[in-house]
């Protein structure tokens, strides 16, 4: 859905990468060798997207396709931050999750913390938290020893925002679950979190920068209390700067 909206608004078409299969339900190891070949084609994407001067405009299914998406980002842009909107750190490993969820370490395998095959690169420095609330502890120690920086919602968002990315180029993540529940259908329902209208205030602030990318996921098909489809045209309104601000060559991965 979020795709289809995406290609009707910047009028270009979608490259579709892999076809929807029934989820597994099992352990991160599991997970990332059913999901390889679809990951490593979305590596082989982003890298002709870079290769040929084009700048991704991505919607994920899960947020672990960040495994495959951002060591491409790393090595093509070493100056840009990653802003990782999500209700969740995503800087698990292998060896500290007490889930085995592959999502929970999707930003920990381009961060190098443990090797998912599909590379890294991605510096420390250059990653940004934004709305992150539903830490575990190995991750919260990360962000205590000022190893990630974390930016908490609530007032003044886009400024201290703009402080932490320091005027450097910008690559932005969005789990759709980083906003309050019930604006959008999510599989996790986290308080606390962002408003439109502030998805729409940090928008403006990042069209004031060179953007390298954006990618959207974990928008859940679901329907309102009158069994009507929620469309996700008033989320993509709020990115509206963003998907209005003028890139040379855009492509929809």
């Amino acid at each position: 859905m979020i795709a289809t909206e995406l290609a009707t608004r910047l009028h270009i078409d979608p490259f579709v990468v892999g076809t929807p299969e029934p989820a597994l339900c099992t352990n991160w190891d599991a997970e990332l060798a059913a999901a390889e070949p679809a990951l490593q084609a979305m590596a082989q994407q982003y890298e002709r997207i870079f290769r040929d001067g084009g700048l991704p405009i991505t919607a994920l299914s899960r947020c672990a396709v960040a495994l495959a998406t951002l060591p491409i980002v790393a090595r093509h842009r070493p100056d840009a931050v990653v802003v990782w909107f999500d209700a969740h750190a995503d800087l698990n490993t292998p060896q500290n999750t007490t889930t085995g969820y592959l999502g929970g370490l999707a930003l920990s395998g381009p961060l190098g913390m443990w090797n998912s095959g599909l590379g890294d690169g991605l510096k420390p420095e250059n990653v940004i938290l934004c709305g992150a609330r539903d830490i575990d502890p190995p991750e919260q120690s990360l962000i205590d020893h000022d190893v990630i920086t974390l930016v908490e919602a609530g007032p003044n968002l886009p400024a201290r925002l703009q402080a932490a990315i320091g005027g450097r180029p910008v690559y932005v993540h969005i789990d759709c679950d980083v906003l309050q529940p019930g604006i959008v259908p999510t599989d996790y329902l986290v308080p606390g979190g962002l408003t439109l209208n502030d998805l729409s205030a940090v928008a403006d602030m990042f069209a004031l920068h060179e953007l390298v990318g954006i990618e959207i996921g974990e928008f859940e098909a679901g329907q309102d209390a009158t069994g009507v489809l929620i469309q996700p045209g008033p989320l993509l309104d709020a990115l509206r700067p963003l998907l209005d601000t003028s890139w040379s060559s855009p492509r929809l991965a």
